[in-house]
């Protein structure tokens, strides 16, 4: 008898918790494009791009209706693909795209699969990489890398600054990366 009025205090209080997070969403909606504002869908379109990882750095600034791209990007293709996918936002009337393609290197892919894996073995770095919109992005270019994006705090950044300094063929580090709470995103 115990067991069966624990469930049905079990299932009462799920019923009671998935009402009230109906009614909270049937409140929050309702502005115009769904509460989006256009940099909310640049960044939206940008990062669901197909080719588009934790080797590539695309930049934006909106200056009216006019987005300029900036970044490298790894991938062949996604410098253009995401000029297009931009361009297809109504709102956007012009799109000026500064993204440079990175040129094809074995040397870089070595450096980059080392950082990746340095990143992996140091307790907890490794969740700044994880797919599909990794905090962290790797810029492999000539042996220089430059370390973009957000972290917790000042110490995982320099932990990352020294992790990619000590990888074999890396010439240089530029450490870019915030810290996500000195930073109002």
């Amino acid at each position: 008898m115990k067991i069966f009025s624990k469930f049905l205090a079990l299932t009462l209080a799920i019923f009671a918790l998935s009402f009230v997070h109906v009614n909270a969403q049937s409140f929050s909606g309702g502005n115009k494009q769904s509460g989006r504002t256009l940099e909310q869908q640049i960044f939206r379109k940008l990062i669901s791009l197909p080719y588009y990882g934790v080797f590539d750095h695309i930049a934006y600034q909106l200056n009216g209706n006019t987005v300029v791209l900036s970044g490298k990007v790894r991938s062949l293709g996604t410098r253009k693909q995401a000029e297009r996918t931009v361009a297809r936002i109504p709102s956007v009337e012009r799109v000026v795209n500064n993204i440079q393609d990175l040129p094809p290197s074995p040397y870089d892919d070595r450096i980059r699969r080392q950082l990746v894996r340095e990143f992996a073995n140091s307790a907890g770095l490794y969740m700044y990489l994880r797919e599909p919109n990794p905090s962290v992005r790797i810029i492999v270019e000539n042996g220089r890398v430059t370390l973009e994006g957000y972290v917790n705090n000042r110490g995982t950044s320099n932990t990352m600054n020294i992790l990619a300094n000590g990888v074999p063929g890396v010439f240089s580090v530029k450490n870019n990366l915030l810290i996500e709470k000195q930073v109002a995103r």
